[in-house]
């Protein structure tokens, strides 16, 4: 390993470090050509189209091979472990993985019987298949502020790399088990999802088949006292025959475990029914059982952790805090919020700078992060009423000599100082909601609140057919058509949605307040 490691930082100093790229290749649903195939028509299309890839970027000009055309959906170059985000193709070993999604992303009810000849029967989890259409794009939409989602794949690719080697468990051993704490919203269970996804794409070669089981933590609690026990039991007897297929990678997802092992401390005092203890012990045991298993993986999460039980933290091989995002996570979840919408046309077309060409711009601008709203008077979200929020979304923007100008229009210069402009104001937006403290799911919803309070384009919807047919006779208008009949733009101009931003957050801001008080 040594001489490995020397080799490779020999091979760096020479800049001929050789990088595993993984690509994802996503099939349609009607393609009949093998994956192998498609493999390798990947692999020569991008060895004899490519100088050098772009991390992470979705490859284009696959649609002129035949081949793929007929068989492809997308194909994504996501990640590597070099920190550059281009490498040249001398310098990569491409990882290409094949799959095919599951165009269902309905959940299979698993249900467990009391035992007692009674009829009762428990909904004690939920089964999907992976990979799930539904789940496309979720591990991307995830940012947080340390390398947490690389450091769960490196955890799994390191089980997988002892497991093939038949590393002696009676000495080195591992449990297969993860624990994520943190505050709510902050993406713990569905980072869980999307690293189930994930590994469904990245591990297909070996495992063909990957099922998700979650479990439904509260519901196995029994009214029936001494049945939480075998329900638990039960339950695990389920998810052993599921693995006992080895071509099937399965995932169990653990949610809010506390409610499951915060019970045994109480149990053992007198202030909790013994009932409690049954299903912990009952837990633990299950949960020793399913680690001798090279296909299954246990995922938990919990917003307190103090509450869960020493024993089952301490089966845990890694135990990771999800803290509520950073000034510069905040930053990258808004951008991705804005950048969606302008790709939708919901708002006008605009760059929107990368966290690291902000800071860049933060730092020429020479402007602390918390007073850059106040450099640009335009940006302050008290100079506009709501009626002039409307009114500023529909007309066109101007140019430096009054002249209104299309959004590809602009000057070079014009574009950029406007780019520039952007980042900064998302930079302070990020600083307000970091002060605020808010969470990544109270971030992800903020465009939605900020359209609906601030600049309101609801009311002037028209029947989706009115846009294929304009003879239907709607009196509704189009969304930015003006009063007059003129044609404004249908976009929001992206200072406006910045205002709105604006104005939401203040507004957030003033509604915890009153929370606290």
């Amino acid at each position: 390993m040594r001489d490995d490691v020397e080799m490779s930082t020999s091979d760096e100093n020479n800049s001929l470090t050789v990088w595993p790229v993984h690509v994802e290749v996503r099939v349609s649903s009607n393609a009949t050509a093998r994956f192998d195939t498609i493999r390798n028509a990947v692999h020569n299309y991008i060895i004899n189209s490519f100088s050098h890839i772009y991390l992470p970027s979705t490859l284009q000009g696959w649609e002129d091979v035949p081949l793929l055309a007929s068989s492809v959906d997308k194909i994504v170059a996501s990640e590597s472990p070099c920190s550059s985000p281009s490498l040249p193709l001398e310098q990569i070993a491409l990882q290409i993985h094949v799959y095919q999604p599951s165009d269902s992303d309905a959940f299979e009810e698993l249900a467990t019987g009391s035992g007692r000849g009674d009829g009762e029967e428990v909904m004690a989890a939920s089964v999907c298949e992976l990979p799930s259409l539904g789940w496309e794009g979720l591990w991307e939409s995830l940012i947080y502020a340390d390398d947490i989602k690389s450091k769960l794949l490196d955890y799994i690719y390191a089980t997988v790399v002892f497991s093939d080697a038949d590393v002696d468990f009676n000495i080195v051993s591992w449990n297969r088990m993860v624990l994520l704490h943190g505050p709510p919203g902050t993406g713990k269970t569905s980072l869980c999802r999307a690293l189930a996804q994930k590994l469904s794409i990245r591990l297909s070669d070996r495992y063909p088949h990957s099922r998700l089981l979650e479990i439904n933590s509260h519901s196995l609690f029994s009214r029936w006292f001494s049945e939480s026990g075998k329900l638990v039991q039960k339950l695990f007897s389920t998810v052993m025959d599921m693995v006992e297929d080895e071509e099937t990678f399965v995932v169990v997802l653990i949610d809010e475990v506390e409610s499951l092992t915060s019970a045994r401390a109480g149990a053992m005092s007198g202030t909790e029914p013994s009932d409690a203890l049954r299903v912990v012990n009952a837990l633990l045991t299950q949960l020793d059982k399913l680690k001798h298993r090279k296909n299954a993986l246990v995922m938990s999460t919990s917003n307190l952790a103090k509450a869960i039980d020493t024993a089952f933290v301490d089966r845990a091989d890694i135990v990771q805090y999800v803290d509520l995002p950073s000034r510069e996570a905040i930053y990258e979840i808004l951008r991705t919020c804005l950048t969606e919408l302008v790709s939708k046309g919901i708002v006008a077309d605009v760059d929107v700078p990368s966290l690291t060409q902000a800071q860049l711009y933060e730092r020429i601008s020479g402007y602390p992060h918390a007073a850059i709203e106040s450099q640009n008077p335009s940006s302050s979200s008290s100079s506009l009423t709501d009626t002039s929020f409307s009114t500023l979304a529909t007309e066109p923007s101007k140019g430096v000599n009054g002249n209104s100008l299309t959004n590809n229009g602009h000057s070079q210069v014009e574009w950029r100082e406007r780019s520039k402009n952007v980042a900064l104001r998302l930079l302070a937006l990020a600083e307000k909601c970091r002060t605020l403290g808010m969470s990544g799911r109270s971030l992800r919803r903020l465009p939605v609140l900020a359209h609906a309070k601030y600049i309101g384009t609801l009311s002037m919807l028209h029947p989706r057919s009115s846009s294929k047919n304009q003879g239907s006779g709607s009196s509704y208008p189009k969304v930015g058509q003006k009063a007059n009949g003129g044609e404004g733009k249908s976009s929001t101009q992206v200072e406006v949605w910045l205002q709105a931003m604006e104005k939401v957050i203040e507004g957030q801001a003033n509604e915890r307040e009153r929370l606290e008080k």
